[in-house]
């Protein structure tokens, strides 16, 4: 997913603790366009009720939180991914997310998408945080919440990249 401009990063010498220094350059490498592409494929996981693509989405070994609107937080990958399971096993499968004006923030080696999420019950604001993991971009956190001030649909525009 990531390419193979890191791939080549990567792939740069890993004796002598230099790894850390290539990793901590990640957020200069990875095209915003990718932190978007593996945002959409979390909701069209979510949409298509695809467990195995949500599983393969979330993160393998940093420590990961999903707080899902109404839930408590959710703080181990096993429980995340039962609470997905559960949401995909007794959810109508009319029941989608349009994802809205999403909007990459870059915070050190955590690339974060705020968006908004249509739902048919209304609106929330979610936070979408992804890692690189094996060359991959992982999502880590994911939290959604109601959302008062509702976007107008007019004012949906390209993703920002910040």
């Amino acid at each position: 997913m990531v390419g193979n401009h890191l791939k080549k990063l990567f792939a740069c010498d890993r004796h002598g603790g230099r790894q850390s220094r290539y990793i901590s350059l990640v957020r200069y490498m990875i095209d915003p366009a990718i932190v978007l592409f593996a945002n959409e494929a979390f909701y069209l996981a979510f949409n298509t009720r695809d467990f195995d693509a949500m599983d393969r989405l979330w993160s393998q070994h940093t420590p990961s939180v999903c707080i899902h609107p109404g839930w408590s937080g959710l703080f181990t990958r096993d429980e995340i991914m039962v609470s997905w399971r559960d949401i995909f096993d007794n959810q109508e499968t009319t029941s989608i997310i349009v994802c809205h004006q999403p909007r990459v923030l870059y915070q050190g080696d955590v690339m974060s998408v705020i968006c908004y999420e249509q739902l048919s019950q209304g609106w929330l604001v979610a936070t979408n945080n992804f890692v690189v993991e094996n060359e991959e971009v992982r999502i880590f956190h994911h939290q959604a919440s109601q959302c008062i001030n509702v976007p107008e649909i007019s004012d949906m525009g390209k993703p920002s990249i910040q």
